[in-house]
């Protein structure tokens, strides 16, 4: 990724932190290729069951522990709600999610949007697109919830993000200590967010490791987990 021309100078990159982020690497490089490639799978088979798990997923993660909200997900599969749920249904099957009143909103908002006579048609819409970056673009626009974090982590997660970062507190703490950025942003802006994400850039390509490697080897470094 290209540093975008006016892009204010950020410190030089801290390669002993760097050092220490890659001597946790190889420990977990076997399960992160697995993960990426269970990602890939998913876009490559069009499995839209996952695909829609991971839009709901996505939808319930801000500011909520990731194990959680995937266990909130799996309880609205396993009640039909995925497809065909009511809100007070929904709210039911969310309670240990933060801000679970917003986001069961937002989950029945996506499914008005997205899903016609039972079907997900999100994907077929997302096929226009060659460039994941568009594609995120389209998702901050239409996805109500979706921020680019978000959309970076569903298209991650469906096996077409993995050259955009997805900017959560874990890994802007671990940008922070290998000088990728001069401080913790209070809010990220479109134009912030992309100036983050080339920098987080600079750092996997110092390491020599891809950018959706990097994001879980810190997601592993702050949680003990690679898991989504």
């Amino acid at each position: 990724m290209e540093r975008k021309p006016g892009v204010a100078a950020e410190p030089d990159i801290d390669m002993e932190v760097v050092r220490d982020f890659l001597r946790d690497y190889p420990a977990v490089e076997g399960t992160i290729r697995e993960r990426i490639e269970g990602f890939r799978r998913i876009w490559m088979n069009r499995d839209l069951e996952s695909m829609l798990k991971e839009l709901v997923f996505c939808l319930l993660t801000p500011q909520s522990k990731a194990r959680t909200c995937w266990n909130a997900v799996e309880r609205l599969e396993d009640r039909g709600l995925l497809t065909d749920g009511r809100y007070g249904e929904v709210l039911d099957a969310i309670p240990d999610v933060r801000f679970k009143y917003t986001k069961a909103k937002r989950i029945i908002m996506a499914g008005e949007r997205f899903i016609e006579r039972g079907e997900f048609i999100l994907p077929g819409e997302l096929e226009a697109f060659t460039d994941p970056f568009e594609a995120r673009e389209f998702l901050v626009s239409e996805v109500n919830g979706f921020g680019y974090k978000e959309a970076s982590h569903f298209l991650r997660n469906i096996g077409l993000g993995e050259d955009l970062a997805i900017l959560d507190r874990h890994i802007l703490r671990n940008l922070l200590r290998a000088g990728a950025i001069s401080g913790l942003p209070n809010s990220l802006t479109g134009r912030r967010y992309r100036d983050i994400e080339v920098r987080m850039g600079d750092v996997s390509r110092s390491m020599n490791i891809p950018l959706s490697h990097l994001d879980l080897l810190l997601w592993f470094r702050e949680t003990g987990d690679v898991f989504k």
